[in-house]
Formats: C-alpha cells, structure tokens, sequence
C-alpha cells in the first residue's frame, strides 16, 4: 500500500512539474508546427498548458461550446503586471466608450481571431506560434511590446469546421503528402470545412449574430472593445498574401485616422516581407464595407480592424505546387500569418498611446454624433414580436435604445421615400445617435449607403427597417428619447371554451404554429377577414376548436405555446361569426401537418442549405429530413409531402426518371418549394414558369460588341446586382403572402427574371421603379420589372412554390422568414 502511495505522490510531482514547464508547439505536439494539421483539442490542450506554465503571463476563458460540443476560448496574454489588474485594464478601456474624461493610461487592446474558416487552417497553427513567441522567456522583444499592450487570442473561432477539414485530409493523405493539386488530398468534398456545423459562414454573422459561436463570440467582446482586431484567413493557393490597407469601397463613416492606421500596419508588414523576399498584395479586393465581416464589425466599433488573407485554404493541403511552379507549403503558410501578427502587436506597442488616444476620440465623436445627418431613427410596428426582433438584435450589439413621447414624428420615411410627418403605431423603438455605438447605428439603420465604388465584395443593402418589416423613420432632430418599458410580451393563461383564435402576424405566429402542428393539435386559418365578438379577424387567423382536439389536452398545450411564443389568442364561445364564414365553412381550412423533406449535397449550395436546415432545427423546432441530390432518384418521396430545394446546379435534374419522378410527387398532392437558382432550372424545364429573355436592347448594333480590356471588371458590373433591395408588390390574399401587407422588401442578388405566370398565382412581383437601395447594374435595373419574384403553380393536387429570392438569406433577413414558413405550412390548404 505505501508503495502505491508513494508511486501515486511521485506521479503527481511529475504531471505537475511537466504542467508548469513551458514547451514550445513542436515540443507539445511532437511535430513541427506547419508538418502536420492539429486537431482542435490538441490546439486547446496547448493553449491550457501555457496559461499553466506561464500563469503569470496567461489567462485562460471559455466563453462558448459549439453545435458539435467543442470549446470556444481566448487567452488572454499580458506583463505581470497588466494581467493582475486585467480586469481593471478592461473596465478602464471601456470607460473611453462613455466618459471623455476617462483615463488614457491603459494599454491598448490587440484581439487575433483564427480560423473563422474552418478550412483556412493555417492561422491556428500560427495561434499556437504567436501565443509561445509571446511568452517565451528567450524572447525579449516580446516582452518589450507587451508592455503597451494586451493581446486577446482567439485560436480558433469554428472548431466544428476547422476538425472537419482536418479529420478529411488526415483521412484522405498518404504516407507523404502529395504536392499535385489534382491529388485527392487537394479535393475537399461538400460541404468542405470552411462553415460551421449549419454549413454557415460566420465571417458574414459577426453583426447579425444569427449563430451561436458569433453569439457568444460577440458578447466577449463587446466586453472588451479592443483597439485592434486581426481577422486571419486564407484564400486561393495561387494568390500572394494580403494585408490591409483595404480596397475600395471605404464605408464613408471610417474616420481618416483608421485609414492612416491600416496603412502603417501594413508598412511594417510589408517590411517583413521584403525581407524575406515573399510576396504580398495591398488595396485590392477586399473591401471595407458591409456590416457583418471580421474586420468592418471592429471598425464601425471604433477600432482598426483588418483582414490577412494568406495562399492556400482547403486546396493546400501540407504542400501544393502553384501556378507558377514553385511549392507552397503548410509551414509557408503558417510562417506568414505568423510575422503578420507578430507584426501588428509591434506597431501597436510602438503606437499604442496614439490607439488608445484616437479611440477615446472615436467615441466622443459619436456620442456627440458628429457629421451625423439624422439624429434620431425609430421604428414602429403594430405588432409587439417585431418590434422586440429589432430590440433584440440592438441588445446583441450594446445598442442603446428608448422610445419616444409623441405620437407623431417628422422625418425620412423608409417606406414612402419621403420627409413627412408620420403618426406612429402601437409599438415604437427610437435609437439617438448620441451614444457610443451611433457609428453601428447610422451603419445599420441608413436607408440607403454611399457607395464610392460600385466593384465590392459583398451585399451593398441591409438597413433595418426593411430587413425587418417595420417603418422607419430617419428624424434629423434629437428627440426626447424615455426608457423603453419592458416589453416581455405578456400574455393571459386561456381556459376551456368552444374556440380560439391566433393573429397570424408574424414570425412567431408561424412558430405558434409549427408547436401546435408538431403537438398534434388539429389548426385551421379563416381565407378571408371576418368578425367575431366585435373584433375584425383578418385572413390568415389560426383557428382551434375545443371538438376537433380531444384527442390532445388543448387548454394544456395552448397554454404552453402562449407562453413559449407570446401570442394572445381570443377565445370564443361559438362558431357562428357576425360577418364573414363561419367556422365550418370551406372558407376556413385545415391545415395539414407538413412532412418536409430537403434536398441537400454535392448539387446544393452548402450554404444556403445549412440556412434552412438551421431554420428548421434553431428556430421552429420542426423535424426535416435531409436528402442527397445524388439519391434522390432511388429516395420514395411519397414519404414526404414537402420537399425544398435550395439553391443548387441539379444536375439529377437533367435525368428524365427522375424530373418524371417530382412531376408525380406535385401532381399526387405534394409540394415543391424552389428557391434561387432551383426557380432557374425549373424555368427550363417545360412545367409552367418561364425566364424573361435577357438579350439586352443596349448591345445591339454594330459596334455593340467592342469593349475595352482594361475595362472588363467594370463591365461586368452593369449586369451585377450584388445585394440591393427592391420592393415587391404581393397579393397577401393568397396563404404564401398571409401576415403581410400588400408590399415586401426583398434582397436581390441577381438580376435573373421571369415571365408572370399564366395558370398560376403571381403572390410576389416586381413592378417598374421598385428599386430601394443598394447598388445594381444599370443594365440589371433594366430587366429587374414587371417580373415574377413569388408564385405558386398549380399541378394536379399538388403546388410548386417559386422563390426566385431568398427570404432566408443568411438568417438575419427577418422579414422574410414568415413568407418561407408559409410556402411550407400554408400554400396548398
């Protein structure tokens, strides 16, 4: 027994003894940081085991987990001294957000994202890298830096992603790895790595938040609100490394001193590199623009952010020959994003006084809301769950917020496009632009952003009131804004009656519903507007009866969706109406329990597929089933009576069998809802829609087809519509438009159109000067009117629905999830 015990005493000595000893990566790991990939536990045991070592140096967080259950960290790396006082040092720092008197004596605040492309790899190895050269005590110029700075390490910010790519390629490489790019290895199979478990890109989340690694992401570090943010990724293995400055466009909010700044980071970067004799490019194609990106988010929130953008990504592999003959490899790769960052943290250091300076300027400006043409944007809504939509995305964003004494205000009208005197709804959220994150706010709510170059690498329009279906006005006064009330949707218990009836207004009316529907709770919807008891019903009304549900305990299940989703029912006591069809009138049908199905793989775009699989999963809570384009000829359909098709190419489509085989599926009763390009290749394949021709007036004649060569980017740009907003006149008489007023604003990224349809319902078209904001060719502005948008065709008992828009897009386009969860709930019935 005492020697057991004294062998148990001896291991305790050493594990401890080896914990507190720092190593290097290549000691940890076994291997040389570059020779192999790293899983992302072992990235994360490194990381614990030099905050271990170097307690006095490293702080270690969790500040999230996952959709797969792996661990979202930061380490935090300062002086000794700074560490012991690292929560003073944050506190002090966002003091400069709210107090012009705030003390500038704090260090400014460096945070290094990585791999938020999860097969962009080599940045996390290079995470592993920095934190060491950070901390080793052989590195003395290290320690110089850090005493004017603290750097926040986030070494990994999709791990999901990031272990799918690297459990492929160790999976897929040989016993060398081969430098042939047509070698497997070189070939990611869908949906690749690059998104995150939803097959979502959370470089395009950091403002919408709409996933739960950038949720929790953003709430650190709007906790923190560092100076400098770093965003590394990876891009095409033929491409030299980028570094900031950033191309144009230039939001026309960045101040001249985060200009300046980027391009003396990028000088000390480039003098890195020269010495080295590698290769790099600057000003070219990535902008500053669009809200939702690694390096736009951190500066429209005062601090220089930046994207580095090194050669490789999934196609890299460990080594791959380049166009240009020479071999680039993972150790290259790691190398570069390695002395980038290193690089940066110098000229923070060396600049740091001058950071921290410019950020106090930063928010003195914007709580004085300096240059700031409107002063005051509220939105207002009839419908409490929309107004708490856009609260909730404030809240996600420390957005400050209130509402307003009057009734009435004068300004900018989202909705008419004009300055006028609007009298206001039920509910009302005013934001002031003076506050500290009024740069965010004029960003987020403008009607219309200024664009000094049409060449950008996004959607140019986004504004909220639009994104979310409510009326904005842009007032130029400052007006008495009071604190918002609580609005916690309160609702009353129900008890037992003949009847109740939901409003169907909004996206939590359709989530009322999935509930119910799920529940087993039989639901029917009035087709047309009647009263009852006094009160106007409008079209759309879910309506459930006591008799048609003994088979579920209604009052109890009820209950609990009225508390879930905050929708008041009216109870009634008969089914007889003053006006309008009774109850059990074929006016008021019932509405079938969908069962969905998606066609999902290697014909889909992963994205756009990862946004519904999201939706159903996150967001309703509704079981779908996801089906390879690849299956789908040998898949029994009839199981289903839903089936989606996202985005995609569809070559399965082109085989007869299988276009003969959904044919069927709508005709016995099914439904298809196509979106995006699924519209495009149905169009072409004889059923009932049809593509408006796009030969364009502009190019005929005898010199139509002479263009310049140095002219062929901007060329191309006149048929572009890369994001922009335009207005769709909808006949909400019809179930795929129930909710809605009679107009919706859409996202268009494209300019592909179509025919009206001639035995079908026209729900949603474009008709002419519907354009609201953002950019689009003037050769697409041509072809985009008097076109089809939203439809739904009728064969045999069955429907296909056509979304030529995605309502979906990204998650965050909040007003068009009540339309998608119609094509899937109500058309049809």
């Amino acid at each position: 027994m005492r020697k057991i015990f004294a062998l148990v005493v001896i291991s305790i000595i050493t594990i401890s003894s080896f914990a507190q000893t720092l190593q290097s990566p290549e000691q940890f790991l076994g291997y040389k940081i570059g020779t192999n990939y790293t899983r992302h536990y072992k990235i994360v045991e490194y990381v614990k085991a030099v905050a271990a070592a170097k307690q006095d140096m490293v702080k270690v967080e969790q500040y999230g987990i996952t959709n797969e259950g792996r661990e979202l960290m930061l380490a935090y790396v300062a002086t000794p001294e700074n560490l012991k006082r690292l929560e003073d040092v944050r506190k002090n720092n966002l003091s400069l957000l709210k107090d012009k008197n705030a003390s500038v004596n704090n260090p400014a605040i460096v945070w290094l994202s990585y791999n938020v492309h999860g097969n962009e790899p080599s940045s996390s190895e290079a995470a592993m890298q920095t934190l060491y050269a950070l901390v080793n005590p052989a590195n003395t110029q290290t320690k110089e830096w850090l005493k004017n700075v603290v750097v926040i390490i986030d070494p990994c910010i999709n791990p999901d992603g990031r272990d799918r790519y690297v459990n492929w390629f160790n999976s897929m490489k040989g016993k060398e790895y081969n430098v042939d790019p047509q070698s497997r290895e070189h070939r990611e199979p869908w949906p690749g790595g690059r998104s995150n478990h939803y097959n979502f890109d959370l470089n395009r989340d950091w403002a919408w938040q709409t996933q739960i690694e950038s949720q929790q992401r953003i709430k650190k570090y709007n906790e923190w609100m560092p100076q400098i943010h770093v965003d590394f990724h990876e891009q095409g293995y033929n491409n030299p490394y980028y570094f900031a400055p950033a191309a144009e466009p230039f939001h026309e909010v960045i101040t001249q001193w985060q200009r300046d700044f980027q391009t003396q980071i990028g000088k000390n970067n480039a003098k890195y590199f020269d010495e080295n004799a590698w290769l790099y490019f600057t000003k070219e194609n990535f902008d500053l623009f669009y809200p939702s990106y690694g390096d736009t988010y951190p500066i429209y929130n005062g601090a220089i952010g930046m994207t580095y953008e090194q050669g490789g990504h999934s196609a890299g592999g460990l080594g791959v020959i380049t166009g240009n003959g020479d071999t680039l490899t993972l150790v290259d790769r790691v190398t570069h994003h390695y002395t980038t960052g290193l690089s940066t943290i110098e000229t923070a250091s060396k600049n740091a006084q001058k950071l921290v300076d410019e950020f106090r300027k930063f928010f003195d400006d914007s709580r004085n809301a300096k240059n700031a043409e409107y002063k005051t944007y509220v939105v207002t809504d009839d419908d409490e769950s929309k107004i708490n939509a856009v609260k909730t995305l404030l809240d996600k964003n420390a957005i400050e917020y209130g509402t307003v004494i009057n009734n009435k205000v004068k300004g900018y009208n989202y909705f008419s496009l004009k300055e006028e005197e609007v009298s206001l709804k039920k509910y009302t959220l005013a934001v002031s632009m003076y506050q500290p994150k009024s740069t965010l706010v004029k960003v987020l709510f403008e009607q219309n952003s200024k664009l000094n170059d049409s060449a950008t690498y996004d959607i140019t329009a986004w504004s909220l009131p639009y994104n979310y279906g409510v009326e904005g006005i842009a007032v130029k006064e400052k007006l008495d804004i009071k604190p918002l009330s609580v609005q916690s949707l309160a609702v009353k218990a129900i008890t037992p009656a003949y009847g109740y009836l939901f409003p169907y207004t909004s996206l939590n009316s359709a989530k009322l519903l999935a509930y119910l529907l799920k529940s087993g709770v039989k639901v029917r919807q009035a087709t047309k507007p009647f009263t009852s008891n006094g009160k106007l019903f409008e079209r759309g009304t879910l309506i459930i009866i006591k008799t048609s549900n003994t088979n579920v305990d209604l009052v109890t299940v009820l209950n609990n969706a009225v508390q879930k989703f905050k929708v008041q029912p009216d109870i009634v006591l008969s089914g007889f109406v003053e006006k309008g069809a009774d109850f059990g009138s074929r006016e008021v049908v019932n509405i079938a329990i969908p069962k969905v199905a998606m066609i999902t793989g290697e014909q889909v775009s992963s994205t756009d597929a990862g946004e519904i699989w999201n939706f159903f999963e996150q967001t309703l809570d509704y079981p779908v089933t996801l089906i390879n384009a690849a299956d789908l000829g040998r898949t029994n359909i009839k199981n289903y009576n839903v089936l989606i098709l996202p985005d995609g190419n569809y070559r399965v489509l082109n085989d007869k069998p299988v276009l003969d085989k959904l044919k069927d599926f709508v005709s016995s009763g099914g439904k298809i809802i196509a979106l995006q390009n699924a519209v495009s290749i149905l169009a072409k394949k004889d059923l009932g829609l049809r593509a408006r021709d796009s030969k364009d007036d502009n190019d005929k004649g005898d010199y139509g087809a002479l263009k310049k060569y140095g002219d062929r980017d901007r060329e191309s740009l006149t048929n572009s519509t890369p994001g922009a907003i335009y207005k769709v006149d909808l006949d909400n008489t019809h179930p795929l438009a129930y909710g809605y007023p009679d107009f919706y604003y859409t996202l268009k990224q494209d300019d592909n159109t179509y025919d009206f349809l001639k035995e079908g319902w026209n729900v949603g078209v474009l008709k002419k000067n519907n354009y609201i904001a953002g950019f689009a060719g003037y050769k697409a502005k041509n072809r985009l009117k008097d076109a089809l948008i939203f439809g739904v065709e009728e064969m045999g008992n069955g429907q296909i629905v056509y979304m030529a828009d995605n309502p979906l897009f990204r998650l965050f386009w909040e007003n068009g999830k009540l339309l998608f969860c119609n094509a899937v709930f109500l058309v049809g019935e």
